[in-house]
């Protein structure tokens, strides 16, 4: 079947009770047992409930794996995997990465005695040694959308014996399948596109490794980073229109950059869509769309401070992925736990999150406020 059609029906079967079209929302803690360790599949929420699993049976089809786990968060996710390693064990990441991420390596893993390594994205490959027992990419970044070669770092990190684990929270199986270009692990924030309406919080984690999949399950159990029923069941109704909607975002970002290219309150528009951008092509290689997220350089802080003040229709908002459209000032917000590395956002960056409104409205609103903004400035 094709993703569309995955999305709607991959694990959400009429219910057999009732016939209801819908996945229901399990809202329940346990359930009873036919005689002392004799149930159907099912004893305790946090180890096992029929929403998430419809969650997790879907979205891990969408990514070409054969297990799936859900999580109470992004982060929930991203700690989960981290358990697969050791203090002591060597990890590569990208160096721009979500500050969330970034906060959790620098200030809780390291001090633990786990030893990182960030670098550029063009030089993760290179920097994976016979040492190193995880990679952690993103691509494309947060916030700068510096593209990385998923295909070439898999490579060097089998060689090395490494596990590669890709954030794909900016392009979604829709766009993008690192499974498919030799990931280990993918990894989520469901809060995102795949929830897509800024209602919910979540996260999830994919393999094809029988042996990472079997630990990843003891881990989700055992931590209990698991999500309720109802987020579970609010990203499985998101995933239904993923499509639709990442075809009107990768529409207006794509709009919106080609708007904000050459405008002269802009320094450099990031966009790996735009032909200038250095990772366009291997973007155009192992993405079928470049995605909603747009990020840009203004001439000085306090032009990005003034501008994201003017907006009307663009909102003021950390997160992304939304329906509707958001911009912030990573270096302030997001990314606030960067300031003291040497990757920092600078602070004078914007970013949005493109959302599926009119994309006439939304250049419009920059317009504006980007004239208002350099002009105050």
């Amino acid at each position: 079947m094709d993703f569309e059609t995955r999305a709607i029906h991959e694990g959400q079967e009429p219910d057999p009770a009732t016939g209801a079209i819908t996945v229901p929302i399990h809202q329940t803690s346990t359930y009873v047992q036919d005689a002392v360790g004799e149930h159907k599949g099912y004893d305790y929420s946090r180890t096992a409930n029929p929403t998430r699993r419809a969650l997790e049976t879907c979205l891990a089809s969408l990514e070409g794996a054969e297990h799936g786990f859900a999580f109470s968060s992004g982060m929930g996710a991203t700690t989960t995997v981290m358990h697969l390693v050791s203090p002591g064990d060597r990890i590569v990441a990208v160096d721009d990465v979500y500050g969330g991420t970034y906060r959790l390596f620098s200030k809780i893993y390291a001090p633990k005695g786990y030893e990182f390594e960030f670098t550029k994205a063009d030089g993760v490959a290179a920097a994976i040694d016979e040492r190193t027992r995880l990679v952690w990419i993103e691509s494309p970044t947060n916030p700068l959308l510096n593209v990385v070669d998923i295909r070439a770092v898999a490579e060097a990190a089998h060689a090395a014996g490494a596990v590669l684990a890709v954030d794909n929270t900016f392009a979604t199986p829709y766009l993008q399948r690192p499974l498919e270009l030799g990931a280990d692990i993918v990894v989520h924030s469901t809060t995102k596109y795949l929830g897509g309406h800024s209602d919910l919080i979540g996260g999830f984690a994919c393999t094809n490794d029988p042996t990472v999949a079997e630990r990843l399950a003891f881990l989700q159990n055992s931590l209990g980073a698991v999500p309720g029923p109802f987020d579970a069941w609010l990203v499985l109704r998101g995933l239904k229109t993923l499509a639709l909607r990442m075809r009107r975002h990768c529409e207006n970002a794509r709009a919106v950059a080609e708007f904000l290219d050459g405008h002269p309150a802009v320094e450099r528009v990031l966009y790996p869509g735009l032909p200038g951008h250095p990772g366009h092509e291997i973007a155009a290689r192992q993405m079928t769309d470049f995605g909603g997220i747009v990020s840009f350089v203004t001439g000085s802080v306090e032009e990005a401070t003034a501008l994201v003040a003017r907006t009307r229709i663009w909102k003021l908002a950390e997160s992304l992925g939304g329906v509707e459209s958001l911009i912030e000032v990573p270096a302030a917000m997001t990314h606030a736990s960067t300031a003291d590395a040497p990757f920092a956002a600078p602070a004078n960056l914007v970013r949005l999150s493109v959302g599926i409104e009119s994309a006439d409205d939304l250049i419009a609103d920059l317009e504006s406020a980007l004239v208002r903004s350099a002009a105050t400035a």
